[in-house]
């Protein structure tokens, strides 16, 4: 996918930046085309002529070094690119970029170009997960920048941790795999639920539970990534949506996503249910705020719609994937839901493990389809798990039994 392809290689200032000269000696072993653009520290760890043989093209380190004077450097560089990739990417280029300074070569390029934009970051342990660093890092993603992870291990300050800069050949890969995962779902409409519902007692009490909806989303936003359509029904979250293949529908009770998802059931290949739903509901609202007693107050519930089971009964052509949150037998318990609610395929995490289920940002997972074909997917960030649930659907779906 590199072949002739125009890439722009950001380079700042970090000792990671030795391994932007392998990245560069790659990609033109690959047949690219690459412009190196380096911020002034960056200089300070490598030679801008390091980059010029390596890449056979000029280097770019000054604003104000108009090159040809029939252009403007950096805007013709930023509509030159293709792909821009930043590797490594400080905490100072990230801040930069996500409040929208311009005020180097590097960072002005990275505010006009229309190419999408690879973020490898490469620091300190304790800078990468410092609470601006974090807002950065989430506002960009946002806005569709796209994140190579950095990996753990040892770094160059002697802490050991996540921060350091990604393989240059894995860099490679994940773009190319992420590349050819946008069109993994080109075509198909992924309808998915999201977050708790809230019941109503009386008007300043609810019963809820503690879903975030932070794993509905990533599914919502993994499949857009993908290619794919996507409406997501969503319970009360904090969580936002920026993605404009995403359409968005709020609802508050376990009545209310059941309307909805069937509203939306008949147009959709794909069907993930991940809301946590209320199985149950107060019998009697009450209008008035109910004043506290002397004695115990008991309030009588009764059962709520079962979606899942419901749309089982009414599929045709979907895909239903269903969650089991479970804190005993998990396997046992997600394996008879599979069965009785004629899904396609459960999603069955243990709840009561360290990490894992509601409101984190990490999740393990068990996938199983309806031919029993188990897939483990361990400890990891939500965003990953949500990705390795729609490859696996995509597999399934196409009937690949490998």
């Amino acid at each position: 996918m590199f072949y002739e392809k125009n890439i722009v290689l950001g380079v700042s200032g970090g000792i990671a930046a030795y391994k932007a000269c392998t990245l560069t000696s790659k990609l033109t072993q690959l047949g690219a085309n690459v412009k190196v653009v380096m911020t002034e520290n960056a200089s300070e760890f490598v030679s801008p002529l390091t980059f010029q043989a390596l890449s056979r093209n000029p280097v770019y380190t000054d604003t104000f070094d108009e090159k040809d004077p029939e252009g403007i450097a950096h805007i013709d560089v930023a509509d030159w690119a293709d792909i821009v990739i930043i590797a490594p990417a400080t905490a100072n280029i990230i801040g930069k970029l996500a409040n929208g300074i311009a005020d180097d070569m590097l960072s002005t390029i990275l505010l006009a170009t229309q190419a999408p934009v690879y973020i490898a970051p490469a620091m300190n342990v304790h800078m990468y997960e410092h609470p601006a660093v974090i807002s950065n890092l989430k506002r960009l993603e946002h806005w569709g920048y796209h994140f190579i992870e950095p990996g753990a291990g040892y770094l160059a300050c002697g802490y050991v941790g996540k921060g350091r800069l990604e393989e240059p050949e894995n860099i490679i890969a994940a773009i190319e795999n992420h590349v050819a995962g946008q069109s993994l779902l080109k075509g198909k409409h992924v309808l998915v639920s999201a977050g708790p519902t809230r019941e109503k007692v009386d008007p300043v009490r609810f019963f809820t539970n503690h879903s975030s909806g932070k794993m509905g989303f990533a599914i919502a936003e993994a499949a857009a990534n993908f290619g794919a359509t996507v409406t997501v029904v969503t319970g009360p979250v904090e969580e936002k949506t920026t993605y404009p293949a995403i359409k968005r529908i709020d609802v508050t009770t376990a009545e209310e996503m059941y309307n909805q998802m069937h509203a939306n059931f008949s147009i959709a290949d794909i069907v993930i249910k991940a809301a946590a739903v209320a199985d149950y509901r107060p019998k009697q609202v009450y209008d008035q705020k109910m004043k506290k007693k002397s004695d115990d107050w008991s309030v009588a519930m009764e059962r709520t719609k079962d979606i899942l089971q419901s749309l089982g009964k009414h599929k045709k052509n979907q895909f239903l994937v269903g969650f089991a949150a479970e804190t005993t037998n998990p396997l046992e318990y997600g394996m008879d839901k599979l069965k009785k609610k004629n899904l396609d395929a459960i999603v069955i995490n243990n709840v009561g493990e360290d990490g894992v289920g509601f409101r984190g940002d990490t999740n393990a997972v068990t996938y199983v389809n309806k031919d029993l074909k188990k897939e483990e997917v361990t400890l990891t960030a939500k965003k990953e798990v949500a990705k390795k649930i729609l490859q696996f659907i995509v597999r399934d779906m196409k009937g690949d039994k490998s």
